[in-house]
């Protein structure tokens, strides 16, 4: 059970506006609190801030606006010292275009680091080598008149890509693996982990059939949707590359959660990246933070599809992150739906990982153009608004606009309608979104097969989705009605215990039927048969 921290975001303790790691540290009792194991925090690095950290400039340092590498050191002990490991969010794919290894690698075609980066000449009529795209919109490709080359970037023009095809750049970024586990951190989510690795030979990727295009890596409007992607990421030499992170890993007995950025065979890749005992441990999926709406039929889909692709494998789930618009306002649910899929989510097969606020219930924020900070939202307004909109200061307490996030203006500003989902009122509300997320989390640590267990396949019967997770002699049966309508439902044969009244659950009568309410779920246990 992992909480992503957003850091600009979480909290301020020093009065500037902007989150920081001493911020996390004020807040890791409420953390602690919800019952997780452990939290993510998105990068605090060195850089430039052109995509809020995910372009790094010093991987052995901490931006000063987030503090320093000994407030690092403390959030560190005090997580430790309440139970709680901590991940953080390492960036591998690029660099900034301001890190001192860019910086000597333009410089010349002869200097040592000249092919740390992927550099290729324009083809004869000066256009980039082949027609790969950027997530951020238009070619992948930046001409850079020092070399008189273009260098590839998936991203922002100014994250360019390194070349880990260069045994010297896996070395150093390896290094840098070790640099923070020896500073006692616990493990890493790792972003964009299929984008390790480049085709050497720069084939163009073929166009996408318009009917297998989707939203869920880019927004619809964004033409990186019109390529198959087969060449520009999803390489094989990445599995080589991995078992050496993993190898380092387990000498410091840390894990992994790697993120698999590929729309069309994202479940295919998280089963190849955590297969056996050499790769990565989880990978984190994408389908649950799709725009799509979640039905049973949905869920039942893509756990079928986990099952064929990545049976071997382990998914690491999630309905929000600091990248998609808040699930309660995607899917437009119901308090009674937040409740139930919080259920749901708890009792799927893999591990879990909530984002800030996420318990709370924070709909989508409303941000306005004036004040946006994302360049992918700036880049497509307005048909798309970027990712601000879920990144807004986390509302602690109702004392002023700025939600006790901080004692200046934040660097975005807190929506008037999260004033009223407080941390603070919602502790004095047991029936509040905050306490049903507690429950939810101890339930699943109460009960070993939700968290560890097996399941003998997610199925569907008209709007309710069900299955089986089984663990050490225990199995636990779960039904969730994903609908407006009331359902009625039969559990298998056998004497069953109802379990997850506190969430408010259905209770199944003796001959094991079960009336559903609306967006009501059942659950109940026995000894494995």
């Amino acid at each position: 059970m992992i909480y992503q921290i957003y850091p600009r975001s979480f909290q301020d303790s020093n009065g500037d506006g902007i989150g920081d790691l001493g911020g996390i540290r004020q807040r890791i009792p409420y953390i602690a609190a919800l019952g997780v194991d452990a939290i993510w925090i998105s990068p605090f690095f060195r850089s430039p801030m052109k995509d809020f950290g995910y372009d790094v400039s010093d991987y052995r340092d901490v931006e000063p606006v987030f503090g320093t590498l000994d407030d690092f050191d403390a959030v560190i002990e005090t997580a430790h010292a309440h139970g709680i490991r901590v991940m953080i969010d390492l960036v591998l794919s690029h660099t900034s275009d301001q890190h001192p290894w860019f910086d000597e690698s333009r410089s010349s075609r002869t200097n040592a680091k000249s092919d740390w980066y992927v550099w290729a000449d324009p083809r004869p009529d000066g256009t980039p080598p082949n027609n790969w795209l950027s997530i951020f919109g238009g070619s992948a490709w930046q001409w850079d008149s020092r070399r008189e080359q273009y260098y590839l970037h998936n991203f922002l023009t100014s994250q360019p890509d390194l070349n880990l095809h260069s045994m010297e750049v896996q070395d150093a970024l390896l290094d840098v693996v070790r640099f923070w586990l020896e500073k006692g951190c616990d493990g890493f989510r790792l972003d964009t982990i299929n984008f390790y690795f480049h085709d050497k030979d720069l084939r163009d990727n073929p166009p996408l059939a318009p009917e297998l295009r989707n939203a869920n890596i880019a927004p619809s409007v964004n033409p990186y949707n019109h390529q198959e992607h087969l060449h520009s990421k999803n390489q094989p030499e990445n599995l080589d590359f991995l078992r050496r992170v993993r190898a380092e890993l387990d000498r410091y007995g840390a894990a992994a959660v790697g993120e698999v950025g590929d729309a069309q065979r994202g479940l295919q890749i998280m089963g190849q990246y955590t297969a056996g005992d050499e790769l990565m441990q989880m990978c984190y999926a994408f389908e649950f933070l799709a725009t799509d709406p979640l039905t049973a039929g949905r869920i039942a889909e893509v756990m079928t599809r986990v099952d064929e692709e990545a049976s071997d494998g382990w998914a690491c789930w999630a309905f929000s992150n600091h990248d998609v618009t808040r699930h309660t306002t995607r899917w437009n649910l119901t308090p009674a739906a937040q409740r139930m899929l919080c259920t749901l989510l708890m009792c799927l097969r893999g591990s879990v990982c909530l984002y800030q606020g996420e318990e709370l219930g924070l709909p989508e924020a409303e941000v306005a153009f004036e004040d946006l900070q994302d360049p992918y939202g700036i880049q497509f307004w307005p048909e798309y608004k970027g990712r601000d909109g879920c990144r807004t200061p986390m509302p602690w307490e109702p004392s002023n606009q700025n939600a006790g996030f901080s004692s200046a203006r934040p660097w975005l500003p807190v929506p008037i309608r999260h004033l009223h989902s407080t941390v603070a009122h919602q502790e004095d509300d047991r029936a509040a979104m905050l306490h049903h997320y507690r429950r939810a989390i101890a339930l699943r640590h109460a009960h070993p097969p939700l968290a560890k267990g097996r399941h003998g396949g997610v199925r569907h019967d008209r709007d309710v989705v069900y299955f089986t997770r089984t663990h050490d002699g225990q199995e636990v049966f779960c039904a969730f009605n994903v609908s407006e309508e009331p359902a009625e439902f039969h559990l298998p044969p056998g004497t069953w215990t109802a379990i997850g009244e506190e969430l408010g659950t259905a209770t199944p009568a003796a001959d094991g039927r079960v009336y559903l309410a609306p967006w009501q779920a059942t659950l109940a246990t026995r000894r494995a048969v």
